[in-house]
């Protein structure tokens, strides 16, 4: 099998092709192609989800959930950590804002999504149903996307405000 062409690559209007190395990732935070950014990347990722992992197991671990009672736990991390990625995507996505093209994998990729944990949401869902709590569990699927939802909107929201912007409706 040899190496992909321009031709394996969508053409933009222009007829060139895209190159998905470089034109896919969002604007302001494209990795060099040489081979060591791409390594401080996957190190940075990796350093960020070891502590933001840690930052979980700690909160499971002060904050432990019985068999079948609903996790309150896993609950609040994943809606912090969410809220959190609301406030990080504003801060270093939004109108090309100057930062360190490793902070955003580093505390998004990384941090925060070590942090949040929708694989054990998933676990406490089917631990819920098999202790005969299939309504609670209902419920805590539900308000676990709604509050996740609703705390990037609301902490985006409010750092948009907290730094002078505010979207458009």
């Amino acid at each position: 099998m040899s190496a992909p062409g321009p031709e394996d690559f969508p053409a933009r209007a222009s007829g060139e092709p895209v190159d998905p190395d470089v034109d896919l990732r969002v604007p302001g935070q494209r990795a060099e192609t040489a081979g060591h950014r791409l390594w401080q990347v996957l190190a940075v990722i990796s350093a960020g989800g070891a502590a933001g992992a840690t930052a979980r197991y700690g909160a499971e671990r002060l904050w432990p959930t019985a068999g079948g009672a609903f996790p309150w736990t896993t609950f609040a991390v994943n809606v912090l950590g969410c809220g959190l990625i609301g406030v990080l995507m504003v801060l270093v996505a939004e109108d090309d804002r100057p930062a360190h093209p490793l902070v955003r994998p580093f505390l998004g990729v990384g941090v925060l999504g070590g942090f949040t944990t929708f694989s054990t949401y998933t676990l406490d869902f089917l631990r819920l149903v098999r202790h005969g709590e299939a309504p609670a569990a209902i419920g805590y699927a539900a308000v676990t996307l709604v509050g996740a939802t609703a705390a990037v909107w609301l902490t985006a929201t409010l750092t948009r405000r907290a730094v002078g912007r505010v979207a458009a409706p």
